[in-house]
């Protein structure tokens, strides 16, 4: 298994940033993850590791008139974090004698060592000023603190070891030779992530129910709004460590690619590389697997016969999210790999559960179609005008026909990119599953979706929302 994902490269990825951005919500990783947002709903899965899990923070703050008589407070200055250059860090003249190859080399070792310290402060940061005092102010108990923060603790041993390795290479001038042999030591290490990514579905839907509770809710806000979060919430915080992850294979191919082909460090580098891909991959692989599992035990069937040995024995979860039918209710529609299940979103015992709406679809018996602009209206009616051409857009169909009775099914996406993903996701699921029979692109004339002019068949992650 490649280190990227279908469609998905770790070039592409960035670390947390201090700066604001429009959330977004999207399918393991690690991450989305659970409530229904309004925007971009789909949620591409077996990418777990190399997308974002963020989501829409649920938290806004409240906006009140000031008091004529209260006295105004300054806004509190948010904390930024500066990056740093090697260059400017060892102001020694070093760079006079060096090669611009060599000085790039350099700085790309540094970004790996600088990245591992700042790592290291937000866990520290996420413990200290979140999960302890939660904990002394009885914000939330033990049990819920440990499943939401999940075995972050044993993460920062791990790497302060490879921090303080990288220091001790370095030479007194700044200039670090040899980084190969620390990472080909150490990387195995990170198997310890395992865990920590695979809990992650659960602990944001945990985190998320408990913002209803208006003390968490307030002591986030507080936090959120205090210097030291940098305008980082606290999942954000928590999903850095998956961030890191897969920034690995990104930092060591850009060392890789200032190193000399006669450089004695390259081979150990060349390893360092081919392990971390491996275990980005293994990880990927069993938080993919844990978050199938998870949403498979909230599905709730309101008749037996809705049971299906398709669902139960599915490990892969293709893609997820919130859908409209043509009447304008909200469903959430799961697209494992062998069956298609449309759901309702409920809620049961305080806890966010899908109520199977209708009978699943196998993948293999599915039939779907692309509807243009202005062929569906309320009611169902196909090819029909409507006064609001809005209500109309990014429409597509699925049926399946079984015993003589035909179920059909009237999507609506929330815009015309994540009806593009949804549609490439059935494109894949029913070539994975009848590989002989190549999928008729319902928009031309491409017997595969691999010759349609409209679709890159290995561009599926785009960043679909979590929902």
């Amino acid at each position: 298994m490649c280190l990227c994902s279908p469609g998905v490269c770790v070039c592409d990825l960035q670390e947390p940033s201090s700066k604001r951005v429009k959330p977004l919500s999207r399918v393991t990783s690690l991450a989305s993850l659970i409530p229904p947002v309004k925007a971009a709903p789909l949620k591409r899965i077996g990418q777990t590791l190399q997308r974002s899990i963020s989501f829409r923070s649920d938290c806004r703050p409240e906006i009140m008139a000031p008091r004529p008589w209260a006295k105004q407070i300054a806004p509190a200055i948010t904390k930024r974090r500066d990056s740093k250059l090697w260059s400017e860090t060892f102001d020694l003249g070093l760079g006079h004698m060096l090669s611009s190859t060599e000085i790039k080399r350099q700085e790309a070792i540094f970004e790996l060592s600088q990245g591992e310290q700042d790592l290291i402060e937000d866990l520290k940061l996420a413990k200290k000023a979140y999960r302890d005092p939660m904990l002394k102010l009885s914000i939330m108990t033990e049990h819920e603190l440990n499943q939401i923060f999940g075995t972050l603790d044993s993460l920062i041993p791990l790497h302060e070891d490879l921090l303080s390795r990288l220091r001790e290479a370095r030479k007194l001038d700044g200039s670090t030779d040899h980084v190969g042999h620390i990472l080909v030591d150490w990387l195995p290490c990170l198997e310890t992530y395992n865990s920590y990514c695979s809990n992650q579905v659960a602990a944001k839907a945990l985190l998320d129910h408990k913002k209803q509770d208006h003390r968490v809710h307030d002591f986030l806000q507080r936090c959120l709004e205090s210097p030291f979060s940098r305008k980082l919430d606290l999942w954000s915080f928590l999903d850095i460590p998956r961030s890191r992850l897969v920034k690995y294979p990104l930092l060591l191919r850009e060392i890789l690619k200032h190193t000399p082909n006669d450089h004695p460090d390259r081979q150990h580098l060349h390893h360092a590389m081919n392990m971390i891909q491996s275990i980005v991959a293994d990880i990927n692989s069993q938080t993919g697997e844990s978050e199938c599992r998870y949403y498979k035990e909230r599905l709730l069937y309101v008749e037996s016969g809705q049971r299906d040995l398709l669902i139960d024995s599915s490990r892969i979860l293709s893609c997820h999210g919130e859908l409209k039918n043509n009447r304008g209710a909200k469903l959430h529609v799961f697209l494992f790999q062998d069956v298609l299940v449309v759901t309702r979103a409920v809620t049961q015992n305080e806890q966010l559960c899908y109520q199977l709406h209708r009978q699943p679809i196998p993948v293999r018996d599915l039939e779907w179609e692309d509807l243009q602009d202005g062929e569906m209206r309320l009611g169902g009616s196909i090819r029909g005008a409507f006064s609001n051409s809005e209500r109309t857009k990014n429409f597509f169909r699925v049926a399946f026909r079984s015993g003589g009775q035909l179920q059909t099914h009237c999507f609506q996406a929330s815009d015309a990119f994540n009806k593009q993903q949804w549609l490439n996701c059935i494109r894949q699921a029913k070539e994975a599953v009848n590989p002989q029979t190549a999928a008729q692109c319902s928009d031309c004339s491409a017997d595969t979706s691999a010759e349609c002019p409209q679709m890159d068949p290995t561009d599926l992650t785009l960043t679909p929302v979590k929902t």
